[in-house]
């Protein structure tokens, strides 16, 4: 059970780490590809804004002078040049331009034509592949040149191929998304030794608590014992004849006798955690086991005028740990006997099953456990009224015993309570132990 504890931990502190990891390295690439993005599209940005300031002063200059004319040859050369500018005038009609490449150039051109391209703003265009993909492949921006009295009837459209950049940057991001993911594998197995070698402490005390645990439970059985013995003596001394002394004695013996079930508990759970709790099958009656360990009940329910019904049941005959599961009604009966107020009803009926297996319910009509309690009645020490456990001789192991009991048998325990209306606890075990 310890070792299972402490792989379990171990598992969840590398998952932990490895869920921390991840979302950091996320983070990381994300923010990473962002700030690449942010810096390759603001710089270009600001070359297109200037290219476009320059090419629109040059538009108005060579409007204010149209003597000067421009080469044919320098005007309407093709270029593969990234950057490029197209100036048209209002009516549609193309004035002058540094061609793009031909492989972007109907593209550009008709951008233009749709008027996607608004004025003082740069924009990330998306060319369609052939492949029916589309990657940001051009950035454009536009400005109107002013005439002599200020209006604007020609735009210049500059633009750049920016797909090499779009490109390096995708790979990247791909590059530090391996990189990432190698450092995640890395930070794992860092995680799993690292927390493989914080449990090695917690491990170590844990098994001198589970030691010291087992040793004290033996050596106070022998002198619980004995006080049990002398105090059983003393009460039937007639020569004390003090009620304040026979009160005292009677006091002495209730108390010894909660200390020898808690060391018997202790024992049981210090047993169970070394795995020296054995289980030694034999046939036997389980309606007939029921019935008998019911009965042992019924004094401690006679005082509180319960009900409890455990006869009539019919026969079953289980393979298993004949002494291990009377310990288990037992429990189930106490439990149930303690927790259910004056006047209630305590029984404990069969329920279908599969072939093979046996299903037996203990009911009672008590006082009931809150929802959000019952996934921890099965923990050690864990009670769900502190004060009311220990005016009744609780001490939180019973169930946990029970619990453990039924796993030792391959079985299953559960609970079904609603407070207020009682508990039922239902255990389901094979009717023969697999070797």
């Amino acid at each position: 059970m310890a070792k299972n504890l402490f792989g379990s931990s171990r598992r969840k502190l590398t998952l932990l780490y490895s869920i921390v990891m991840i979302v950091f390295l996320a983070v990381l690439i994300f923010v990473m590809h962002k700030t690449m993005e942010w810096a390759i599209t603001s710089e270009q940005a600001r070359e297109l804004m200037d290219t476009a300031s320059n090419v629109a002063e040059a538009e108005e200059y060579f409007n204010q002078h149209p003597e000067l004319a421009l080469d044919d040859s320098v005007a309407y050369k093709s270029t593969n040049d990234r950057l490029f500018f197209y100036v048209f005038d209002d009516d549609g009609c193309l004035l002058n331009f540094a061609r793009a490449s031909f492989r972007i150039e109907p593209f550009i051109l008709d951008t233009i034509r749709k008027r996607n391209v608004a004025e003082g703003e740069v924009v990330v265009l998306s060319k369609p592949g052939s492949d029916g993909s589309s990657k940001a492949c051009i950035m454009m921006t536009a400005q109107r040149v002013k005439n002599d009295d200020s209006s604007a009837s020609q735009t210049v459209y500059v633009g750049k191929d920016v797909t090499a950049m779009y490109n390096g940057m995708e790979k990247a991001t791909y590059a530090l998304a391996f990189l990432g993911f190698l450092a995640l594998i890395v930070a794992a197995m860092v995680g799993h030794i690292l927390s493989g070698r914080a449990m090695v402490p917690l491990k170590q005390a844990y098994e001198k608590q589970r030691q010291f645990a087992a040793d004290a439970s033996h050596e106070l059985r022998t002198p619980l014992a004995v006080v049990m013995a002398s105090a059983e003596l003393l009460q039937n001394d007639p020569s004390i004849q003090s009620p304040f002394l026979k009160q005292v004695i009677e006091d002495v013996r209730d108390e010894v006798k909660k200390m020898t079930k808690l060391v018997s508990d202790l024992l049981v759970v210090a047993r169970s955690d070394n795995k020296v709790l054995k289980v030694r099958p034999q046939n036997f009656n389980l309606s007939s086991l029921i019935e008998q360990t019911a009965r042992l009940m019924q004094p401690l329910a006679d005082q509180k005028h319960i009900e409890v019904k455990a006869a009539g049941l019919p026969k079953v005959e289980i393979q298993a740990d004949e002494q291990k599961i009377r310990q288990l009604v037992l429990i189930l009966v106490d439990n149930a006997v303690k927790y259910t107020p004056e006047g209630g009803r305590v029984s404990v009926e069969y329920r279908p099953a599969e072939k093979g297996k046996v299903r037996f319910a203990v009911i009672d009509t008590g006082i009931g456990i809150a929802k959000e309690d019952q996934a921890k009645v099965f923990a050690r020490f864990y009670r769900v009224d502190k004060a009311r456990s220990r005016e009744m001789g609780g001490n939180g192991l019973g169930l946990a015993i029970a619990q453990e009991i039924v796993h030792l048998h391959k079985g299953r325990i559960s609970i079904q309570s609603e407070l207020g209306k009682g508990t039922t606890f239902l255990v389901e075990l094979r009717t023969k132990m697999k070797p």
